[in-house]
């Protein structure tokens, strides 16, 4: 594992692999190591009352969904504001990443995780498959459980599945779910999409999304990223960022306005930064 200690040296890394073609790379910044593991599974009580989580936040603030179109568009924003989701922050953008590493300045040491993926695996946010697996959210832990027993018990390859599968209670709430945002999708869920983990660019439209370079690793059921092969070809590398070197970092980042107020575009963030950056220290 690489070691990072300035933004010169962290930058030489990062351009040194030599571009794939038909491959896109990402980058997911984090203030200390952890496996990449949404945020909606790292809770039992979280994970088990996942379609509560969604409904309870969308009851209580109707207003500030009123523009999002696709359940996805509405997870995205739930993920913004802290609540548990099966989205993980990725980057395009890798000096974004590294902010992100640096973002808390005391120990442990940062991390940068690099993955590449199939340009062709990457989905947007109107994408049959986003909104099957978006719509999982919203389902029961009940109807969530028939699924994840269809998935282990059956051939997910054979033709027949498909059918099979889409004939399930658990299948039809799914339809019923999906349809209410798309309401000419035909009866034919592939049960493999639901068990699968995809890259969805975020929507430029999002004033975060688009500061940040912004897309997400989407997670199915049951699917872990370390036990998936597609999931160990994504990885490139992770490159550590140490704690001793963050705040030299910062400051460097700065001096490309990478920062707090560029990093996230709000008032408060703004205005935290402006103050810090003329704060004087008094004995």
């Amino acid at each position: 594992m690489a070691e990072i200690v300035n933004l010169e040296q962290f930058i030489e890394h990062v351009l040194k692999p030599k571009p794939v073609t038909g491959v896109t790379r990402f980058y997911r910044g984090v203030g200390e190591h952890h496996e990449v593991v949404p945020s909606v599974m790292l809770n039992p009580g979280h994970k088990e009352n996942e379609n509560k989580l969604f409904d309870e936040l969308l009851a209580k603030n109707p207003g500030d969904f009123n523009n999002d179109t696709y359940t996805i568009d509405k997870l995205v924003r739930m993920q913004h504001h802290s609540l548990p989701t099966r989205l993980l922050d990725i980057t395009f953008n890798p000096l974004i990443a590294l902010y992100f590493a640096c973002e808390r300045k005391s120990r442990p040491d940062g991390e940068v995780i690099v993955f590449e993926v199939r340009s062709s695996d990457i989905k947007f946010p109107d994408s049959d498959t986003v909104s099957c697996l978006a719509n999982i959210a919203r389902l029961n832990q009940k109807n969530r459980d028939e699924i994840c027993g269809f998935l282990r018990s059956e051939n997910l390859n054979q033709p027949s599945t498909k059918d099979k599968f889409n004939e399930t209670v658990a299948a039809k709430k799914l339809l019923h779910l999906i349809k209410q945002e798309k309401p000419y999708f035909l009866p034919q869920i592939r049960p493999k999409d639901l068990s699968r983990i995809v890259v969805v660019r975020g929507k430029s439209s999002n004033a975060r999304i688009s500061a940040q370079a912004g897309a997400f690793l989407f997670f199915g059921l049951e699917v872990n990223f370390a036990e998936s092969p597609k999931g160990e070809r994504a990885v490139l590398e992770r490159i550590s960022i140490l704690a001793s070197s963050k705040s030299k970092i910062l400051r460097e980042l700065d001096t490309l306005n990478v920062n707090e107020s560029t990093v996230y575009p709000a008032l408060d963030r703004s205005a935290h930064y402006i103050k810090q950056k003329y704060f004087t220290r008094q004995n």
